[in-house]
């Protein structure tokens, strides 16, 4: 019996790294013209420091729920921050007017469902859920 517990705590554990490193690109709809963004300037965007993505002009940032893992993997890895100190940095750009909250949605899918409907929107999913209707313009480990 321990080692049936043993054998299924590894499991859990191999599983859970797996998880954990999941690859996370940021994406925005096919039809955009943004065509590269590299990791200073996809955190400066994400962060409130910047709204300009180049070949676009002013974007509509899309977040995902702090329930979903891929939101702290990707502010962990592109911002070096959790996903709790972000929200603490709009917070305070949000109480001084000088920025608005990122539009938060449900999803990976409905991420790409509104990447389709806006072109200067950009955001964040699995790579795993990448398809046709988006296009990456970054990728992080």
């Amino acid at each position: 019996m321990k080692q049936l517990k043993n054998t299924c705590l590894l499991a859990l554990g191999l599983l859970l790294s797996q998880a954990c490193s999941a690859q996370v690109a940021v994406v925005v709809g096919a039809q955009s013209s943004a065509t590269a963004l590299t990791t200073e300037q996809a955190s400066a965007l994400f962060l409130g420091k910047s709204d300009q993505l180049a070949g676009v002009g002013a974007v509509v940032l899309l977040d995902q729920p702090e329930s979903v893992a891929v939101r702290e993997q990707f502010y962990t890895k592109v911002t070096g921050k959790s996903a709790a100190q972000v929200k603490a940095a709009w917070a305070r750009l949000v109480f001084s007017g000088k920025a608005a909250l990122p539009k938060e949605v449900g999803s990976s899918a409905e991420v790409k469902k509104m990447l389709g409907s806006n072109p200067k929107a950009i955001g964040y999913i699995e790579k795993s859920a990448v398809d046709a209707s988006v296009k990456v313009l970054l990728t992080v480990d």
